[in-house]
This record gives C-alpha cells, sequence and structure tokens, in this order.
C-alpha cells in the first residue's frame, strides 16, 4: 500500500472509531437525564456529575481523534476511560438472563475490538492527513 493510501486509511478510520465516541457524546447529553438515571441505576453514586466529564471525554477526546491532533493523547485517556466503563456497565457474568448477558456480551467484544483501535492509535499516530502530522511524534518511524 502507497503512503496515500496508508494516510486515507488512517483518516477514514480515525473518523469511524471516533464516530462511536462523538455520538454517543451527543446522545448522552441529548438525553442528560435519562442517561444519568441509567447510571445511577447500574449503581454508579454520583452519576449527574460523573456524566458531566463522561460527555466532555467522549466529545473532546472523539473530535481530537477525527482532526488528528494530540490523537495518542486523546486514546489514551479514551482507553483510560473504558476499561471502568466497560467492566461496570458491560459485564455479561453479571446478567439477569440470558438474553440480557449475550448483549452484555456484544457489548464487551465490542468495546475491546474499540480499545484495540485506540492502541493502534497509540502504536503508529494519527497517520499523514491530520492536524498532527507535522509533529514528528505523529507518525511511525521507520
Amino acid at each position: 500500500m502507497n503512503q496515500a493510501n496508508q494516510n486515507l486509511a488512517a483518516l477514514i478510520g480515525r473518523i469511524l472509531l471516533a464516530a462511536v465516541f462523538v455520538l454517543s457524546g451527543i446522545n448522552k447529553l441529548a438525553n442528560f437525564d435519562d442517561t444519568a438515571a441509567f447510571m445511577s441505576s447500574a449503581g454508579l453514586p454520583m452519576a449527574g456529575f460523573l456524566l458531566v466529564p463522561t460527555i466532555a471525554i467522549e466529545l473532546l477526546c472523539g473530535l481530537l481523534i477525527v482532526i488528528g491532533w494530540q490523537t495518542r493523547f486523546a486514546a489514551v485517556v479514551l482507553l483510560l476511560f473504558m476499561v471502568p466503563v466497560t467492566a461496570l456497565f458491560h459485564n455479561p457474568w453479571a446478567a439477569a438472563d440470558a438474553a440480557l448477558a449475550q448483549q452484555q456480551m456484544i457489548h464487551l467484544l465490542k468495546n475491546l475490538a474499540i480499545m484495540g483501535g485506540l492502541l493502534n492509535l497509540l502504536a503508529f499516530g494519527p497517520g499523514g492527513y491530520s492536524v498532527g502530522a507535522s509533529d514528528p511524534d505523529a507518525l511511525p518511524q521507520a
């Protein structure tokens, strides 16, 4: 694959990966009270308070990944954010019935795949079609 195609693939990959976080943040913002109630029902204390940084992390880090600026930083923040979120909200072994367990297993595996994508961003950076392309640390070293 030539460099231009690699850069295009990296750009499209960043957009697709970040869409999960940006759209989730927008949804949480648009449905703030319902989201806070859901978080409380999962046993999270101070859900309304914690929802604010959750939205900020998803939106800001997602947008940083889209534009390719501070991509490694954004990937680390999202990765660290996803570990407790996945453990708390997507535990298939704590599900009340088989259908819910299967649904939570799908969410768990989806989140593991997303974490893999974030680790790839951390390892290889945003690619050449990014605001961070001029940063020597943003591109993989040959």
